[in-house]
């Protein structure tokens, strides 16, 4: 690799660090290029020799994010001794980083960002993330299309997670919601 490219690699780390720390203190409205050129000591024009504005940064974010999750998934689903606790682990440590790194979930789920989802096209961390949630249900979908049931599992725990961090489903029953769910999904 040359030092060019090293450079410009360390560069955009840099950066899409910045944002993510921004985003955890502040939230994604904080989180503009002229805050970020501050903050990693770069020009505006810099930055954006590197990304076309804060929704390529917002979207570079994600990426990584759904690499983390992804590994954190495989962790938990490789940790269980059978389909019925995979299951109930990956589900909890989806919730666990959902909860845990709260503004990076919602620029991998819930803000716009130009990726292109469900698609064979989408980059290799995304199809990492869903990877890991369809072997969790993989043992548990008898002669259910597993791709369908994978994104209705995945659908219903996103909303959950979702509906609660929002303040539309009080926390206390979460535990109890996420225990449905998970019923429902392995009998």
């Amino acid at each position: 690799m040359s030092f060019r490219r090293s450079a410009t690699n360390y560069r955009c780390r840099l950066i899409i660090a910045a944002a993510r720390e921004l985003a955890e203190a502040e939230g994604w409205e904080a989180v503009t290029t002229r805050r970020l050129a501050e903050r990693v000591e770069y020009s505006q024009p810099v930055l954006y020799s590197h990304f076309n504005g804060k929704d390529a940064i917002m979207a570079a974010v994600a990426v990584e994010g759904f690499a983390d999750l992804a590994a954190e998934l495989r962790a938990a689903r490789m940790s269980a001794s059978d389909p019925r606790q995979s299951l109930a682990a990956v589900s909890a440590a989806y919730a666990a980083f959902a909860e845990r790194r709260a503004a990076l979930y919602d620029a991998m789920f819930n803000q716009t960002v130009d990726l292109p989802f469900a698609t064979p096209e989408a980059p290799a961390a995304l199809h990492a993330a869903f990877d890991e949630l369809r072997e969790a249900v993989r043992p548990l979908a008898a002669e259910d299309d597993l791709g369908l049931l994978t994104e209705t599992f995945w659908g219903g725990l996103h909303g959950l997670i979702t509906l609660m961090r929002g303040g539309r489903l009080p926390r206390e029953h979460h535990e109890r919601r996420l225990a449905l769910l998970l019923s429902r999904f392995s009998h």
